[in-house]
């Protein structure tokens, strides 16, 4: 195994004000809080600064997503399509990659820093009582997510916005974005992912992230694990919310590899969309499209198809940074942000479909709260020969496992020692692989050599920084080709279930609609009318003593 030299990080002096003037000085102020993977298990602060604000989480409905994958570029895609009705939008997004405004975005672009900084001392006394009540209490100040979340709000409710799209930052139930009342609440494909945190079970992880599911509103949930779905369907029912599934009331028909993404037709809750121009890479996206396609007929009334010429327009000016997101050529260097098991083997899968690459080189780098040794086996399980070299390295996030300690992981995942390299240094890491990727002579019909740069969004952040302005996109495999219908729609077809039967509201549980005996039901399957206008409730309250979300 190969070791590159240290590097060396600088340290920034600059102290924080009590007045910050710029954005940079609000996020060493943010940075000073207890950091992103410290949720608190509460609510009562978060309810405690709106009702201070004045409630700015009520001031627009609100469309919530959950989820282990995807809930970004699903909330991105529900925000194009929205943007193309005329609607003016807020989209609330975790993490960022370059800057903290991104992760409050008004009309698809990072919120105005100007507006980011004057909004933030403004709420800034609100802020400072709750931290003096909760220290009064003996308990933690608003966390940086908390703080975060207050500010997000609260910028939406000064622009203001017709729509909300909010992603929550982790779980659910005890979740800081969790204030807010969704009509419509979004989630996406549930995998374990902060076992520590969430449970380890994929049905425990479903109970946390089911929190988002109010009274009288609608759930809309891509296809899940029986236990998972199961959870989420009790949960819907006990609050009389409306729900949908995915692989059941709709999902992807088919779909086909075309240039610069993809052609995905979709059979949404309400109506069908052939042939829909996707300007994103792999499997995993054309479900998103397809979960993101179903929010969108929910939040307007479950009745009536989408317009399909807004729905094309607004999907095909989606942009995913930092998803299968090539930022140079020759070599092709791709950056993707998956940080679990599951996002890295739906990574795979679809830079395999997309790319026609001879050889790739691996750049890794992950955190230390995260299954690296998974991970590190779902790379060598999936690329195969297609993968020589595999390069670890460490972002500059004191939550990075150092580059030797993940070498030695790669080696207990099964990687030969041969094949390893590993620095501290990004740059170095980059350049490295650069280098084995160019060395790679080119077929007649080939690409040549690739770098795929994974892991963590710390590290794929870094990258992008250090390469510059990202590509437009990459080209496709030339002709479109067709590619199988997704699993969870051929599991449903296995047993009888088609897009569009539903769930029979006769039927109690999802292991029902796994027993063949079971004649399909004809029912829509909803336990209520989606849409906005449905009442929306009061708020959840969370017992003593249940996990952190």
């Amino acid at each position: 195994m190969h070791q590159g030299r240290n590097r060396q990080t600088p340290v920034d002096p600059s102290e924080t004000s009590s007045a910050p003037e710029t954005v940079e000085a609000v996020y060493r102020d943010l940075l000073a809080r207890a950091p992103e993977n410290k949720m608190e298990p509460r609510m009562e602060p978060m309810f405690r600064a709106m009702e201070l604000l004045g409630e700015p989480q009520r001031a627009a409905p609100v469309i919530h997503l959950t989820g282990t994958n995807g809930k970004t570029s699903t909330a991105r895609m529900i925000e194009s399509v929205l943007r193309a009705y005329g609607l003016r939008t807020g989209r609330y997004t975790s993490p960022h990659l370059s800057s903290v405004t991104e992760r409050i975005s008004i009309d698809g672009a990072p919120v105005d820093r100007g507006t980011f900084v004057r909004i933030w001392n403004e709420i800034l006394p609100v802020v400072q009582v709750v931290d003096a009540e909760l220290e009064a209490a003996g308990e933690n100040r608003l966390t940086y997510f908390e703080a975060v979340t207050v500010l997000g709000f609260a910028v939406f409710a000064d622009e203001p916005v017709d729509v909300v799209v909010l992603e929550v930052g982790l779980g659910g139930i005890t979740d800081a974005t969790n204030v807010a009342d969704a009509a419509v609440s979004v989630v996406s494909p549930i995998s374990l992912d902060h076992s520590d945190l969430l449970g380890d079970t994929v049905a425990e992880i479903a109970a946390e992230k089911a929190g988002i599911i109010k009274p009288g509103g609608f759930l809309v949930s891509a296809a899940q694990e029986p236990d998972a779905a199961q959870v989420l369907l009790d949960v819907a029912r006990a609050v009389d919310a409306g729900f949908r599934f995915g692989g059941v009331d709709f999902g992807v028909e088919s779909r086909s590899v075309a240039v610069g993404g993809q052609q995905v037709s979709v059979q949404g809750i309400a109506g069908r969309y052939p042939e829909l121009t996707l300007p994103l890479h792999g499997g995993h996206q054309a479900e998103n499209l397809a979960l993101a396609v179903a929010a969108l007929e929910a939040f307007f009334g479950g009745q009536k198809p989408l317009e399909f010429d807004l729905l094309q327009q607004g999907i095909a000016e989606v942009t995913a940074p930092g998803r299968l997101e090539v930022v140079r050529n020759a070599p092709t260097i791709v950056v993707d942000a998956a940080h679990n098991p599951a996002g890295i083997k739906a990574t795979a899968g679809a830079l395999q479909e997309a790319f026609g690459l001879e050889k790739l080189v691996l750049v890794v780098g992950v955190l230390q709260e995260k299954d690296a040794l998974e991970m590190l086996t779902e790379l060598y399980r999936e690329f195969g020969d297609l993968v020589e070299d595999l390069c670890l390295t460490q972002s500059d996030s004191p939550r990075a496992i150092p580059a030797g300690e993940l070498a030695q992981t790669a080696l207990d995942a099964g990687w030969p020692e041969e094949d390893l390299f590993a620095t501290e240094s990004v740059p170095d890491a980059i350049e490295w692989a650069v280098g084995r990727a160019e060395a790679t002579t080119a077929g007649e019909a080939g690409l040549g050599g690739g770098v795929l740069i994974t892991g963590s969004i710390t590290l794929v952040a870094e990258a992008r920084e250090l390469l510059g302005a990202p590509s437009a996109g990459a080209s496709g495999s030339g002709t479109p080709e067709a590619v199988a219908v997704p699993t969870a729609v051929e599991v449903f077809n296995d047993f009888g279930l088609e897009l569009g039967d539903g769930l029979d509201e006769d039927e109690e549980d999802f292991d029902d609609i796994f027993d063949e005996s079971v004649d399909d039901g004809d029912d829509d399957g909803a336990g209520g009318s989606p849409g906005p206008q449905a009442s929306r409730g009061t708020r959840q309250s969370r017992a003593d003593g249940e996990k952190n979300a």
